[in-house]
């Protein structure tokens, strides 16, 4: 692998907290789709409270965003919304689906994170629908279609138990979730061998869903996160093709190794563009966004050429 997997843009970063017209001391992890023909980004901001908001920014190309004059999503001030999501809601995944946009959101509260599920048509309204697991879970992303005649997620619980994995879960209805199955554990002494999570909703394929997920490694210097892809079967999504042994992407310019949270890529949004490239969007240090393009069959072909020796964390 002597050319990078992910070519960063060079105007990096492409969104900061300069850039918003309210007061935010950050932008990242932010969910991207693509609607009409425009980028649609909903970013996380820290406001001057430390508690999160949503953003939404507006492309024509995808690199240069424009930020809406009020945020897209504040916490619920009543109702059972309210409850769970007082101390902020964070890190959106757009998960397109038919005619309509299903958002996963993490909703903090004293009582934990739960993911929040809500739905919009058009980027101007948003309908909470419901909350879809219960204290600690995150990372939730849903695919694009139903396989099997229901709906798919990926997610990772917190827990000190057993290491940080990606599990997979299945419903009918979108609410009500079960049968699930862990898919993705960290590997010992790997890059990823503290916690993995889901990133962007996973991409189809003709060879698998593919998934761009995070990896962290705890070092001297604190934790690094950085960016890895799986491959998972069309039919059967819990099996897997194979998971890419090397990472895709570390942090490497001075706005992913420094800022609120050191050493940090992040990715909750990817666009799949009709020329087989896929523009891969990452909060650096949980300050800015940036964006960076791949190919889509080099991914989905590391995994296949170059996997994991061993899936397991033991």
């Amino acid at each position: 692998m002597s050319e990078p997997v992910i070519n960063r843009y060079e105007g990096n970063p492409i969104l900061t907290w300069n850039d918003v017209p309210y007061p935010v001391g950050t932008v990242h992890n932010a969910g991207v789709a693509k609607r009409s023909g425009k980028y649609i980004m909903l970013f996380r901001s820290h406001k001057y409270n430390g508690r999160s908001i949503i953003g939404k920014a507006v492309s024509d190309d995808g690199y240069d965003f424009e930020v809406d004059e009020e945020p897209f999503m504040t916490p619920a001030e009543e109702g059972v919304f309210a409850e769970y999501e007082a101390f902020g809601v964070e890190d959106p995944r757009i998960c397109p689906f038919e005619d309509h946009y299903l958002i996963c959101y993490s909703a903090y509260s004293k009582y934990g994170v739960r993911i929040g599920l809500a739905r919009t048509d058009d980027f101007e309204t948003l309908e909470r629908l419901a909350f879809i697991s219960q204290a600690d879970m995150r990372n939730v992303v849903i695919f694009p279609e139903k396989i099997g005649g229901r709906y798919v997620r990926l997610d990772r619980p917190h827990s000190e138990i057993n290491p940080w994995s990606i599990w997979i879960s299945y419903s009918t209805d979108l609410l009500h979730w079960g049968e699930s199955k862990l898919v993705i554990e960290p590997l010992t002494y790997h890059w990823d061998e503290m916690k993995v999570g889901p990133g962007a909703p996973p991409i189809k394929t003709e060879q698998g869903w593919l998934n761009i997920y995070h990896g962290v490694f705890e070092t001297m210097a604190g934790a690094v996160y950085r960016l890895g892809a799986a491959l998972h079967k069309l039919d059967d999504p819990s099996e897997l093709v194979g998971i890419a042994d090397p990472w895709i992407l570390r942090p490497e310019d001075p706005w992913e190794r420094t800022g609120y949270v050191p050493n940090v890529v992040f990715t909750c949004g990817t666009i799949p563009e009709s020329d087989d490239s896929v523009k891969i969007y990452w909060g650096g240090a949980d300050t800015v966004m940036c964006v960076g393009t791949a190919q889509l069959s080099e991914l989905v072909q590391l995994c296949i050429d170059q996997p994991r020796t061993n899936n397991s964390s033991v």
